[in-house]
Formats: C-alpha cells, structure tokens, sequence
C-alpha cells in the first residue's frame, strides 16, 4: 500500500514519524561528529597560551567573551596554526598582548554552518508540526484520553461482532423486564412494521432498581438481542472542570448514535447529571451539571422521524432525585422496575454463573437459592465466585455444597476471624448472647428460621453471629411480624441482663436496628394508635424493601415528635420484656446450648433443630408496658 493509499490518521502519524526521525537524525550527527559541521581547531590551557605569548611566539590573538582564538607565528614566511584556549579573569592580557607588539581584536559574533542553519530554522517547524499531528490523530480518534479530546464523547462502543455478546439468555430473575424491552429490540429489528400503523417506539426508557440487580447487563442484552451497536457511558464521564465541556460530550454522543442508527445509548447512574435543579442553588444556568441535564434534555426532544431508530437507555437506582422534566412523555417514556430476584429468579441466575464452574454431585442450587433471600444478581454471581476459590483454596476439583454455604455466611456475616482471641469472660458472654438470639427467634412465629449459632468471630466487629433465613420469599409483613423482629433483635441483651445481671457494648448494633425499625413503623407505616395513620417521614423514597434508606421526619410539632418518642420506647420496651420472659421460661435450655456451643463454638444443622424445637412461649407475655 502506498502513502497515498493509506487513510488520512496513518498517513498524518507516518509524516509525524519521518520528520521526528529526521530531526534525531541531524541532532545526533551534531552531537556525536561535531567535526563535520565546521574547521576543528585545536583547544589547548590558557596557561599554556600565556607562555606562548610570552615567548613571542603569537602574531594575533581574538579575544572572544566564551573562547580566544589565536594564531602562531609561522616559519619563513607560512602561515601559522591557530589554536584556541578558555579564557580566565585576566585584566592583565591586553597590557600583556600590547607589551609584546601582538595584534588582538575582540572576536566577531559566531557564524553558524549552513547546517547550524537548517538546525536552527528548518527542524524546530518541523518538530512542531510533527507534535501537532500527533495531538490530531489522538483528538481525531486516538481515544479519549488525547489533550485535545475533553470534548470528545467518552463512550465505549459494543457492536454485534463481539466476542463477549450479551443476549436475554445471560440474565434471569427480571423476566417482567425482559418482556417490557423485548419490544425495544422488536424495533430495532423491523421498525417498518411499527410505524406502518402510526406506532412510536419510546425515545426513552429508564431502568430503576436497587444496585447489582442487573440493569447494565440488561441494556447490554437488548443490543446484543437486537444486533446493533450499543454506545455505553456513565453519567458522571459527562462532567468536567471546564464548562460546557458535558454538554460538548452529550451533543457529540448523539451525532455518533445518529451515524450509526439504529443503535442504542446506554447511560448508566443517570441521576449523576439527571439531578433535580429545584434547591440546587445555581441559577441562570452556570452550572456545568445543569448546562450537561439542559443538552440531554434537548437532545432527547431533537429526534426527527429519520433518527427514531436511535433509542436511549438509562440506569438508576434513585429515580425520586432525577430532574422532572427529565422524565415527562416524549424523554424517558417508560420506567422499567428491574428489582431483586424471587426464589425462582434466584435458582436461573445461580445455574447460569454455576454454569461456568466445577459442581460436585451433591451440589443443590435451590437450597442455596432458599438460603440466600434478599440477594441482588451481583450478590450471586459474587456468591458463586466465592465457592469456586474456597473449593480451590482447599485444594479440591470441585465446588461442594459445603463451599456455598460458606461462601453465604462470608457474603452475609464476612471472614472469620479466628486471629482474634476472646478471653473466658468475654467468650461466656459472647455465648449466651447469640443463643438469646437463637432462642427468642426459634418460638417467635414471624421469624426465620435458625440455621446456626457461631461464636467465631466474623467480619470487622461482630464477636460472634446467629445465622436466620427466612423460609420463603416475603414481600409484606405485618405489625406483630415486626413486633417479633424487634423482640429477636433484643433476645441477646436480655439473655446477658438473665445470666450476668448486667449489660455490655455488644447489643449496640441490634439496639440500633430495633430501634430503626420501631421508629420507621411508627413515622412510616403508621401503626401506632396514639399516632393513628399518619405517615412523619418525609416523601420520595423508594419502594425497594429493605433498601435501608432513612428519610429524615417532616417538621412536626414538640408535642408530635414527644409522642413520636414515647412510641417509639414503648414498642421497643415491649418487645424487651418479652424477650426476658421468653428466655426466662426457658432458661434451662439456654445454660444448656450455652455450655454446648462454648464446647464447640459452632451448632448447626439437625443438632441445632432438635435443641432449638424444645423451646416454648411462655403462658403469658407482655402484650404493652
């Protein structure tokens, strides 16, 4: 291929190439064979200079600021050789060179060679071009990463022919999703049969969920499904230093997507640039996040009927702070829950990740996947990572069953820290704290069931842990079901109140939990009678189950927030005395696993049923205080 064959970047980067070659080319002889560029002239010490002068030896000296060049005297008429020394502070030459009759004159300014010449005037230009193109070529399609590139979009293009292509078959446990966009990808394959009878696909559709639900790999489906090329960029690559740089992003994103119609924009954390701007405190404009949402936002609204091919996606897990006019009719037409899996939802995304490992025979996904409620898809696949390297770490072939129940505790309760030694006392206390868990929790009806007790420490804190699964996937509970969580939460206090008469630091964790959910269920649920159904939480917050998101109250009344407190005691006052009494009734039990698990350390499994399945309610308990 010649020069002339090649593309415009490649010929532009061989240009640059030649001309830096160049450059090197006549630097390195000047530096390496000086001899070339000019007469060599012998240098030799000044000290050497002045006896020669001395001597009578020198006809003519030229006295230059950085060098003196001088000439002897010759033999029968010949000229002499010249040489030439460094000069030293010498206010005494001229008197000395006028003594001896010597003719000197201060030497003329330096004449460069004609290569001097091309050195000086000829290779700086061309450095300075070849610098030039190579900045292009980067700003021109070198990557984002080119200094002259921050206007660039920043997206990363999929297309059909890759090998990693994603398809529907590659995500589970979001089926009502996956039938809402396959009607995307309908579009996108035969868009003529939609608009022969008026029908407009949506310009936008949102994907909502909590986070690790799969909403990337999701919009990444779509395109693979539809076999189109897939833009993908995140919200926050939009924003830079400099103003107006997003919304240069945004417009170039758009002019890229309509080249390649039909394709998708896939934006993942839209709430990023989507923000609301009411309270924001910018007015006029001036903000670049706000200047990025005004380009999105006009862009969305710009499509004319030949770019309707080109169909925007966009990822959130906090739709409540996205902009309105963001997601009004004709931007982001439809809102897509993308939640966390059920049971069944589960036990797809386990075989599709187990897929790609070892299984021993006695492996049982379903139980995982009934062990492991609450769980997003990345939580899973996260899973099964875990229980490959605890299989590889113990040197087997395979992945046992025992590895995913381990891998779970590790996910949920985290790393065993065996390093971290309790003494007798605080072992004792650490013991009968997590059986007063184990106990209460057995006989409450609303609660999980018990899989195991460990004293070992795990995780960052937590000197021991109790392990509940619920038995079935809950969506709703009632108040007397979360009366009975607290109750749960509050069993190892009082099982240390019971057997030591005296409290410690390690029910901090659960009297915060119980006194969260108390408060939620007087503020947010209503499920107070003093209170009656009012909801004291302030709105806009997201309906995702056990999210965990804390909305601060709504500005009430002294006498409201008093009542607020009163209740939020009396539920959590309650469910303490309770927990006393269950474990009073049963308190022979709880000496006798205490002193069994202090054995031990860890009960699980049918042993633990069998002890767990003699606990009883007591005849009365607390119903107020």
């Amino acid at each position: 291929m010649s020069v002339k064959d090649k593309p415009p970047r490649s010929r532009s980067r061989l240009i640059a190439n030649i001309l830096f070659s160049i450059a090197g080319l006549f630097l390195l002889i000047n530096l390496l064979f000086p001899q070339l560029f000019g007469n060599p002239i012998p240098r030799v010490p000044y000290s050497l200079f002045i006896d020669q002068v001395e001597d009578g030896k020198v006809s003519r000296v030229s006295v230059g600021q950085n060098e003196i060049i001088y000439e002897l005297k010759g033999e029968e008429g010949q000229p002499g050789q010249y040489l030439r020394t460094t000069p030293i502070f010498d206010l005494e030459l001229p008197k000395r060179l006028e003594a001896k009759g010597i003719e000197f004159a201060a030497a003329p300014p330096p004449k460069n060679s004609w290569v001097g010449n091309i050195l000086g005037w000829v290779i700086p230009p061309l450095i300075f071009v070849a610098i030039w193109q190579f900045f292009l070529g980067r700003a021109g399609g070198g990557g984002p990463q080119g200094a002259l590139s921050f206007t660039k979009s920043k997206a990363r293009v999929y297309v059909e022919e890759d090998a990693n292509k994603v398809t529907f078959d590659d995500v589970a446990g979001v089926e009502e999703a996956k039938a809402e966009l396959a009607e995307i990808v309908e579009f996108l394959k035969t868009p003529q049969r939609y608009k022969a009878i008026g029908a407009r696909i949506p310009r936008g559709v949102l994907l909502v969920g909590p986070p690790g639900t799969g909403k990337t790999l999701l919009a990444k489906a779509v395109a693979g499904e539809a076999g189109v090329p897939f833009f993908s960029i995140s919200g926050s690559e939009f924003v830079e230093l400099f103003v107006g740089a997003g919304a240069a992003r945004v417009r170039d994103l758009f002019e890229q997507a309509k080249k390649k119609a039909p394709c998708i924009i896939f934006i993942d954390e839209l709430d990023a640039i989507g923000k609301s701007r009411a309270g924001s405190g910018f007015i006029g404009g001036n903000d670049e996040r706000e200047q990025t949402l005004n380009q999105l936002l006009t862009e969305l609204d710009g499509f004319s009927a030949g770019d309707a091919t080109v169909i925007v996606l966009a990822a959130t897990n906090r739709p409540e702070t996205l902009d309105p006019a963001l997601l009004r009719p004709g931007r982001f037409d439809r809102q897509v829950l993308v939640d966390r899996p059920d049971l069944a939802g589960r036990l797809k995304i386990l075989e599709i990740y187990a897929a790609k490992i070892k299984l021993d025979v006695d492996v049982d996904l379903k139980q995982v996947a009934t062990r492991t409620p609450g769980f997003a898809g990345a939580d899973l696949a996260n899973l099964v990572n875990e229980a490959a390297l605890l299989a590889a770490r113990n040197q087997r072939e395979k992945v046992t069953q025992a590895d995913f129940y381990e891998a779970i505790e590790r996910v949920v309760a985290g790393l065993e820290k065996k390093s971290r030694v309790l003494n007798d006392k605080e072992k004792q206390i650490v013991a009968y704290h997590e059986v007063g868990h184990a106990l209460v929790g057995a006989v409450m009806p609303g609660g999980g069931k018990v899989q195991k007790i460990s004293i070992v420490p795990r995780g960052m804190a937590a000197l021991g842990y109790t392990l509940q699964m619920p038995t079935e996937d809950r969506f709703l509970l009632s108040e007397s079901e979360l009366r009975d969580q607290i109750t749960t939460l509050l069993g190892g206090r009082a099982a240390e109140e019971i057997v030591f008469g005296s409290i410690t630091t390690g029910a901090s964790n659960d009297l915060q939990r119980a006194t969260d959910l108390a408060e939620r269920m007087v503020t947010a649920y209503g499920m107070s009678k003093v209170l009656g159904p009012l909801a004291y939480e302030k709105g806009q917050q997201t309906n995702f189950l056990g999210d965990g998101m804390m909305n601060p109250r709504r500005m009430v009344s002294d006498d409201t927030a008093k009542a607020i407190d009163e209740e939020v005691k009396e539920i959590v006052e309650t469910a303490h005395q309770k927990a006393l009494a269950i474990l009073k009734h049963n308190r022979d039990l709880l000496e006798e696993i205490a002193q069994k698990i202090l054995e031990v350390e860890v009960i699980e499994g049918e042993e633990l049923q069998n002890l767990l399945d003699r606990a009883r309610l007591p005849e009365q308990v607390p119903a107020t205080v």
